[in-house]
């Protein structure tokens, strides 16, 4: 084999919430995490130079070091002593700096990737193993699907999928810092704590009304005071008819859920015309 794709597939967070700062700096949440039908693509080809290269379409990322793909691409071959070179190209679909996982999701493709490609036999386990050293979110997206997330992300437990919606993903064109959104949370100054638990039996039940009456995510308290547009692009969707309507991770992406695809067209419409946002999809929960 000279050459694999994969697709690495964008999330949203049903339910997050956060616990507490650990005296270790990070923060341990309970959130419920769900692949969406948003991917970006990987092309892996061996090379006849030893070393790896990064090329990709969108000129705001770097093809460096600085590149989590480089990262998890160099910690792989590292970690299996690997000489051989590779070229990944990537065609970025998954908005930037968005809290969709973009970056992570790309990095668990290109350990994927890598492991088919140069028959590494790498088990799913010491992927996540090997990825959580690079962030939190990689052992998720090693797999995806419908987990709850707990410590900083790492432990995971698979959950019932939950039943087929349609789905508005919007992103403001603004940026938000994960690190900012954190720096700035006060955990004990929370009023509110999503129902994490009752989200999960509700997923149990496949009962679509109690997923959304409990969908909350407290890094909104954060984001959504610096960023005014998140909440106005939640109005919109639910007026237009979404069950409920989130932020996604650290934002400053939306989503709204719909069980009508027109509703949710309209919706997309409405968020276009009022220019609150650029990067806007119509699509569904992906399964796996």
């Amino acid at each position: 084999m000279q050459q694999t794709r994969e697709r690495a597939y964008a999330k949203i967070n049903i339910g997050l919430d956060v616990l507490r700062r650990r005296p270790d700096g990070y923060h341990e949440v309970k959130m419920i995490m769900q692949t969406v039908d948003i991917y970006d693509d990987l092309l892996l080809e061996k090379t006849a130079q030893p070393g790896i290269q990064i090329q990709t379409d969108h000129e705001e990322l770097p093809v460096n070091r600085d590149n989590l793909i480089y990262r998890a691409a160099a910690l792989l071959m590292e970690d299996k002593k690997m000489t051989e070179g590779v070229k990944i190209t990537l065609t970025k679909r998954i908005p930037i700096a968005a809290g969709m996982a973009g970056g992570s999701s790309d990095a668990a493709a290109a350990m994927r990737g890598l492991n088919v490609l140069f028959d590494m036999g790498c088990s799913v386990e010491e992927l996540q193993r090997l990825g959580v050293k690079l962030g939190a979110d990689i052992p998720y997206c090693i797999v995806g699907g419908t987990m709850l997330s707990e410590g900083i992300g790492e432990i995971l437990t698979p959950l019932p999928a939950p039943p087929d919606v349609h789905l508005v993903v919007a992103k403001p064109d603004i940026n938000v810092s994960t690190a900012f959104v954190y720096g700035n949370l006060h955990v004990e100054r929370l009023q509110e704590h999503p129902d994490i638990d009752g989200m999960v039996q509700a997923l149990s039940r496949g009962d679509l009304q109690g997923i959304c009456d409990r969908m909350g995510n407290v890094l909104e308290t954060v984001t959504v005071q610096e960023y005014p547009v998140i909440e106005e692009i939640k109005q919109v969707m639910r007026k237009k008819g979404a069950l409920n309507a989130l932020m996604s991770g650290s934002g400053p992406t939306v989503f709204g859920i719909f069980t009508d695809r027109k509703l949710a067209e309209s919706a997309a419409e409405a968020i276009a015309r009022k220019n609150l946002a650029r990067q806007i999809f119509v699509t569904g929960f992906l399964t796996v």
